[in-house]
């Protein structure tokens, strides 16, 4: 692979770009309080802004690292952060990207996700030169499965061990997920 680390990218309506920490009031309004959001994420709705700030104090530290991938979704015509899209793992002996994303539920269903989606599975393959782009999505969460098949991904089978695979918080017990590569 050819790292690249997280550049600015833009599409027709959105730019994706590195967060910054004059972020966290604005994440913390539009999307990471929100339990609809994170119902299906590996993490918790964010009780203060305080703990928005450290993330991104984490994930700004990581940016100097080449192959840390992780872009703020923003509107371009109101220059409003409404989520974020990243590499929440990459594995270099297979040359493959998972993608994970977030978005507040106001924006759900106009296509802001896939338009993001679409435009990182290019910059992968065409930039980065990786061999797979794929994600997973909870198995009672089939809008985000639908938002990977606008990616263009296609179903590719159910994961589970024993029958579920992910631990979820508010379901207090374990889920399946599918896995929807490119």
């Amino acid at each position: 692979m050819e790292h690249k680390g997280t550049i600015r990218i833009e599409t027709d309506r959105l730019v994706l770009k590195r967060h910054v920490l004059d972020d966290a009031e604005i994440m913390f309004k539009n999307w990471v309080t929100e339990k609809d959001v994170t119902k299906f994420l590996s993490w918790q709705p964010h009780k203060n802004v305080d703990e928005t700030k450290q993330l991104l104090i984490d994930w700004i530290e990581s940016y100097d690292k080449q192959d840390f991938y992780f872009w703020t979704i923003e509107l371009k015509d109101s220059h409003e952060l409404v989520g974020d899209i990243s590499v929440v793992s990459l594995d270099e002996a297979t040359e493959s990207v998972e993608l994970g994303y977030g978005i507040g539920s106001r924006w759900w269903g106009k296509g802001i996700t896939a338009e993001a989606g679409r435009a990182l599975v290019k910059f992968f393959f065409e930039e980065v030169k990786v061999k797979r782009v794929y994600a997973k999505h909870a198995a009672g969460n089939p809008n985000s499965g639908s938002v990977m098949q606008k990616m263009g991904m296609k179903k590719e089978g159910i994961l589970s061990i024993l029958g579920k695979h992910v631990y979820n918080v508010d379901e207090g017990d374990y889920i399946d997920i599918k896995i929807e590569p490119v």
